[in-house]
């Protein structure tokens, strides 16, 4: 049932919204009650990473972005502007393959590797509401073959996801050195807590134009579940919106820029001095939006909780140590809700 639907999604010109994409009116966006961009949400130059006096500053600002809201954006951070490009060609040329073609992707089952879902609410009375959107996930890695996982049309596609994979590899070791050094610890601290065999995935989403936006959501309010998110906007479409205060905030893209989202096991594993903000998708009347999120996870084998450093001068843990795995089926379990994952593993 939701295959077809998603099949709708993507190839229709003239879009109806049926009652499987309608929300309960208290779970609807209210667009006109959103906030324009926030000077909360920081804009970081990674230019000076290779020079030891800016990179100082570059510590502290990181920092602070991880410390207020979890998420902000990147400028002049080395992934080359003609890779992002024509990624973002590949993908439009994905999302309108024949719908029969990319039902060979289809699948209701979590374990599947490289998949086609949508994303969907439960309402009190058990009724699903199917998220206005799209979802195509697969595995990526920075160093190691994985373009067998990867579709073979669009011919491009698994050449230039790979190049893309191999930069956003070099992006994110970046980043988790300044995290950690935001930390107070070495710049190799978090990688180390996250072990060597990380779990690499993306999720590419795509939200047709809706006809009344104001009645449905692209993406549910959620946290990330891994550790880092890389987030690449699109064509100048905005809807990724965060919480901040208690308010909807807009991410408005930024020509050439990423947005950096951190995620749960970073705010368990930095014992709450990092966030991992609550943000959404929302969708628009007149343009159809694409994103492509890289996400780091640890594997499931991996133990989560506060560093022991973080805990010393009379700071006790907030979270109890957990497996990776155990989080991600306390995930599932709340399936279809505004999920409240890590919150179960508070002390």
């Amino acid at each position: 049932m939701e295959a077809k639907k998603s099949f709708q999604l993507a190839n229709n010109t003239h879009l109806c919204l049926s009652q499987d994409f309608i929300l309960p009116k208290e779970k609807r966006p209210c667009l006109s009650h959103v906030s324009p961009m926030h000077s909360s949400l920081s804009i970081i130059d990674l230019k000076g990473y290779d020079d030891d006096e800016c990179k100082n500053g570059l510590v502290q600002d990181i920092s602070k972005a991880c410390k207020q809201l979890g998420m902000f954006q990147v400028i002049n951070h080395g992934v080359p502007h003609d890779i992002c490009q024509t990624l973002m060609v590949t993908l439009h040329e994905f999302f309108q393959l024949p719908s029969e073609e990319r039902a060979l992707f289809f699948t209701q089952d979590h374990s599947e590797s490289v998949k086609i879902f949508n994303y969907y609410f439960k309402c009190d009375d058990q009724r699903k509401v199917t998220m206005w959107s799209e979802t195509f996930s697969h595995p990526w890695h920075p160093t190691q073959d994985f373009t067998h996982h990867l579709p073979n049309n669009p011919p491009q596609y698994r050449e230039v996801f790979s190049a893309y994979a191999k930069e956003i590899g070099t992006l994110m070791n970046r980043l988790l050195r300044l995290m950690s050094q935001g930390l107070g610890l070495e710049e190799d601290s978090l990688v180390k807590r996250l072990e060597d065999r990380p779990n690499f995935y993306s999720q590419a989403n795509y939200y047709p134009p809706c006809p009344e936006p104001e009645l449905t959501m692209g993406l549910n309010e959620h946290n990330d579940i891994t550790a880092l998110t890389i987030l690449q906007q699109f064509d100048g479409v905005s809807g990724l919106q965060v919480k901040y205060d208690g308010k909807w905030i807009q991410v408005d893209p930024i020509p050439g820029a990423l947005v950096i989202i951190l995620a749960d096991q970073m705010q368990v594993l930095s014992n709450g001095m990092y966030k991992s903000p609550v943000h959404r998708a929302v969708t628009n009347k007149r343009k159809p939006r694409l994103s492509l999120a890289m996400f780091y996870a640890p594997n499931d084998e991996t133990m989560i909780g506060p560093i022991e450093k973080l805990m010393n001068g009379g700071y006790p843990p907030i979270y109890r140590s957990y497996k990776y795995k155990d989080y991600m089926e306390e995930y599932y379990r709340q399936e279809g809700k505004c999920r409240k994952v890590k919150e179960v593993f508070e002390v």
